[in-house]
C-alpha cells in the first residue's frame, strides 16, 4: 500500500501549484484588470520565497519536527491563503498573501521527496528505480490542474484558487495518516551548527557537491527563462493576422500539455540513464536539451514552423527531468539521512530560489537594454542569448565537473 501512498502525495502536491501557476496571470489581467508589472510582482514571490524557506524547513524537518506533520501542517496553511485569494481587490496585498503562500508551498516540494525516500528506505525498496515512476503522478498532477483550469473555462475565474485549497486541504489531512518519519538529525550532536541544521552545508567540502549545487542553481536559471518567456513567446504571436487561427495560439493548454506527457516519459528513463551514464552525463544531456529548446524555439512559428515549437515542448523532458529528478536523487546519494529534508532543501533554493531570482531580474534587464524597441521585442535575438547562454553553461560544466560514474553509485541505493 505504500507506492499508492507515494503516488497520491505526488498527484496532490503538483495539482495544488498547477491548477493556479499558468493561468494567475489571466485571473490578474482579466478578471482585475491589474497590469503587467503589478503581476509581475505577484509572481516573483516564488522565487523570493524559495531563496530561504526549502533550507529553512528542511532544517526544521531534520531536527525537530517529523516530516510528515510539517509538511501536512504547511499545506494547510497555503489553502488558507488560497481561500483568501478571490476575496482580496488589491495587487498589493495580494502580493503579501501570495508571498506567505509560496512561504508555506516551496518548502513542500523538497519535503515530499525526503518524505517520500524516507518512507521508501524503511520499506527496503529501491528508492532509484521506484522513485522515479512514482514522481510521474506529480507530474500528471499538474498537468490535472492546469487541464481542469483552462478546459473548463476557469481561467479568469476565482475557481482555480479554490481547487488548489481544496488538493492542499486534502494533503494536510493524508500526510497525518502517514508512517512517522521522524527527525534523524535531533541525536546527531549538540554543536552550533547542527542546531541551527548548518549540516547540510558540508556537503560543499566536497569539490563535486560544491560544482553540481553551482550548475545546479545556473541550470535554474534556465527553468526560470523557460516559465518566464516560453509561453510569452508564443501568446506573442497572437498579435499577428497571420497566425490567429492556429492551433497553438487557440489551443495553448494543448501545446503546453506535450511538455508535460514528454516529462512523464523522461522521468521513467531516469533511473537508467543514472546508472548507466552517471550524474555528470546526464546533467549534460539536460544542458544539450536546453540549447535545442532555444533553438527550436528560435525558428519555430505556429504556422510553417510548428513541428519546431512541439519538438521544443517535447525536448523540455530530458531538459527538466535530466537535471531536476536525477540532480535530487543524487544528493539522496551523498546526503546522510539524519540531514535529507536539508539537503534537498538546498537544492531546491539553488534551482527554485537562487537560479529563479537571478534569472528573474537578469533577463528583465537584458530584454530592457538590449532586445526591445517601441515596445517590440526581437523574440529570436532573446531566445538565440538564451541558447548560448545554456551552451556556456554546458561548456564550463563539462571542463570543471570531472566526477567520475560509478556503476554501482545507483545500483540496489540504501544508505
Amino acid at each position: 500500500m505504500l507506492k499508492p501512498k507515494i503516488a497520491l502525495l505526488q498527484f496532490l502536491q503538483f495539482l495544488a501549484w498547477g491548477s493556479w501557476l499558468i493561468t494567475a496571470g489571466i485571473y490578474c489581467f482579466s478578471a482585475r484588470g491589474w497590469s503587467a508589472s503589478q503581476f509581475g510582482a505577484i509572481y516573483s514571490t516564488t522565487g523570493l520565497a524559495a531563496l530561504f524557506m526549502p533550507a529553512l524547513a528542511g532544517v526544521v524537518a531534520d531536527r525537530w519536527v517529523n516530516a510528515e506533520r510539517l509538511y501536512g501542517a504547511l499545506h494547510f496553511a497555503c489553502a488558507a491563503c488560497m481561500l483568501c485569494v478571490p476575496l482580496i481587490d488589491d495587487p498589493g496585498t495580494l502580493f503579501w498573501v501570495m508571498l506567505l503562500n509560496m512561504c508555506c508551498y516551496m518548502p513542500t516540494i523538497p519535503l515530499v521527496f525526503s518524505i517520500s525516500y524516507t518512507l521508501m528506505e524503511g520499506a527496503g525498496m529501491d528508492i532509484i528505480r521506484e522513485y522515479p515512476p512514482l514522481r510521474v503522478f506529480g507530474t500528471l498532477g499538474f498537468a490535472a490542474g492546469m487541464w481542469t483550469t483552462s478546459l473548463t473555462g476557469l481561467e479568469a475565474s476565482p475557481w482555480q484558487f479554490y481547487i488548489s485549497a481544496g488538493a492542499s486541504c486534502a494533503l494536510g489531512l493524508f500526510a497525518f495518516t502517514l508512517p512517522a518519519c521522524p527527525p534523524l538529525g535531533r541525536s546527531a550532536g549538540n554543536s552550533w551548527a547542527r542546531a541551527f541544521g548548518l549540516d547540510a552545508l558540508g556537503l560543499f567540502k566536497s569539490r563535486d557537491m560544491a560544482l553540481f549545487f553551482l550548475f545546479s542553481l545556473l541550470l535554474g536559471v534556465c527553468m526560470q527563462l523557460s516559465n518566464a518567456y516560453a509561453g510569452a513567446y508564443i501568446h506573442d504571436f497572437g498579435r499577428m493576422p497571420e497566425y490567429s487561427g492556429s492551433l497553438a495560439i487557440r489551443f495553448p493548454a494543448v501545446i503546453v500539455s506535450a511538455g508535460q506527457m514528454s516529462e512523464m516519459c523522461f522521468i521513467l528513463a531516469v533511473p537508467f540513464v543514472l546508472r548507466r551514464f552517471g550524474i555528470r552525463k546526464v546533467m549534460l544531456m539536460s544542458m544539450v536539451a536546453w540549447v535545442l529548446r532555444w533553438l527550436l524555439l528560435a525558428y519555430g512559428d505556429p504556422a510553417e514552423g510548428f513541428p519546431l515549437i512541439l519538438a521544443s515542448m517535447i525536448i523540455w523532458g530530458v531538459a527538466f527531468d535530466f537535471f531536476n529528478i536525477s540532480g535530487s536523487l543524487y544528493v539522496e546519494t551523498r546526503a546522510h539521512p539524519s540531514i535529507r529534508s536539508s539537503a534537498q532543501g538546498l537544492f531546491q533554493l539553488m534551482v527554485t530560489g537562487a537560479g529563479a531570482v537571478i534569472g528573474s531580474y537578469a533577463s528583465g534587464w537584458l530584454i530592457d537594454a538590449f532586445f526591445t524597441d517601441a515596445g517590440v521585442k526581437d523574440w529570436r535575438g532573446i531566445l538565440l542569448t538564451f541558447a548560448a547562454y545554456s551552451g556556456v553553461v554546458a561548456a564550463l560544466f563539462f571542463v570543471l565537473f570531472r566526477h567520475r560514474h560509478d556503476p554501482g553509485e545507483f545500483r540496489d541505493f540504501h544508505h
